[in-house]
């Protein structure tokens, strides 16, 4: 087993979803149990499905100067970067640190390819448009740069690209990062934006379901997609009150491309992992954010998994009914809401789930409660068997 690691200080965060921009949307859609998802109007292609599409993306304009990488991606991550004083907060790292000492993590699931996509419908010859000719635009990498550009970090910069585990991941690189001196403060950054090819894409799997998406349920037959931007500060040290990350856990079991393996062994590395590195039992977790995508093995697998290794008094819930699956920003996402969570002692039900699976143990919050919350787990399952679980402990005045 992992040994235990320090405590890792979240000095900022925020994340703008199909629930509003910023923590007091986010926070107030679940209070109120209102969800993002609406029926699909992203396609012109008919697709009958729900989405959770973030308002207000098609307004933005990008600076000058940044015109060259413009995309609905980059747009909502200007969007995302902008809420809760990130980007100055961000800045204000660098500016504490030195550019050179402050990394940058960015993590996506598909990046710009909604501008590719857009680029080859609108070939003049055999040459894209203009306007969406620059090579950076239509990297894996665009949005590390983006950020480069925007923030001033000078520190190492990478790209997470391993399905919906990506913005999971970037906790742990970036905990590494820290432990092993190669940084003073990490920005965290997970942004994934609707796209035809992630839309059709998922059909053809067979994987969306027509209507809003029901997670654990009986009778769940699906998941509904969605976009978002999350931001997080990671430094070692925080003002007094600031949450922490505890530990993390990864894990490849390779079972299967989509299917997790039918023990949920790579999940139960991951868990066990992220407790060990906390220095935490099972029992010491109150709340779980659970990856809960509302497909039939997913969360069959999963379900089996928390009832096993978690007592009945263990709260979890899965908060793709609010959002949708955000894909590659949905690590980062499910982050803040557990913070959220623990800051507020707000467990989110799930949300449009009335009669649990089988596979479900008493743990599966199906209202919303309020109750003193100290940790929290999320877990982030990816395709190709590659998970994540993070452990986040609450801020002490």
């Amino acid at each position: 087993m992992p040994c235990r690691i320090p405590p890792l200080a979240i000095t900022a965060a925020t994340v703008t979803t199909a629930l509003g921009r910023g923590r007091e949307a986010q926070l107030r859609a679940l209070r109120e149990r209102r969800s993002g998802l609406r029926a699909n109007d992203f396609t012109r292609s008919p697709l009958p499905c729900a989405v959770g599409r973030v308002a207000g993306i098609e307004d933005v304009t990008l600076p000058p100067e940044l015109r060259d990488l413009d995309s609905r991606n980059h747009r909502l991550a200007w969007l995302g970067l902008h809420g809760d004083g990130f980007i100055d907060a961000a800045r204000a790292a660098v500016a504490r640190h030195g550019a050179a000492r402050v990394a940058l993590l960015a993590a996506t699931s598909t990046a710009s390819i909604g501008a590719t996509e857009a680029a080859y419908s609108e070939l003049a010859g055999d040459r894209f448009p203009a306007s969406l000719a620059a090579p950076e635009l239509h990297t894996l990498h665009s949005l590390g740069l983006l950020l480069e550009r925007v923030i001033g970090a000078r520190g190492p910069c990478m790209s997470q690209s391993t399905a919906c585990s990506s913005s999971a991941k970037i906790f742990a690189q970036g905990e590494r990062l820290l432990r092993l001196g190669l940084a003073d403060a990490v920005v965290l950054a997970g942004v994934d934006s609707l796209c035809g090819s992630v839309l059709f894409g998922f059909n053809a799997l067979e994987l969306v379901a027509p209507q809003p998406c029901r997670p654990f349920d009986a009778q769940r037959n699906g998941i509904s997609i969605g976009e978002a931007a999350g931001f997080v500060l990671l430094e070692r040290d925080g003002p007094p009150g600031a949450p922490h990350l505890l530990g993390h856990g990864e894990s490849s079991d390779a079972h299967h491309m989509s299917t997790p393996h039918p023990q949920g062994l790579g999940a139960r590395l991951a868990i066990e992992a992220a407790l060990a590195r906390a220095g935490l039992a099972a029992a010491d977790i109150d709340y779980i954010n659970l990856h809960g995508t509302a497909t039939a093995k997913n969360d069959e697998v999963e379900a089996a998994v928390i009832a096993a290794l978690f007592p009945p008094t263990t709260r979890a819930s899965s908060t793709k009914g609010w959002t949708g699956h955000t894909l590659g920003a949905a690590g980062i996402v499910e982050a803040v809401l557990c913070l959220l969570a623990l800051e507020h002692g707000c467990v989110p039900g799930t949300l449009n789930t009335t009669t649990p699976a089988a596979a479900c143990g008493p743990q599966l919050a199906l209202a919303n409660e309020t109750r003193t919350l100290r940790t929290a787990l999320s877990n982030s399952f990816g395709f190709g068997g590659n998970n994540c679980a993070l452990v986040f402990g609450r801020g002490q005045a």
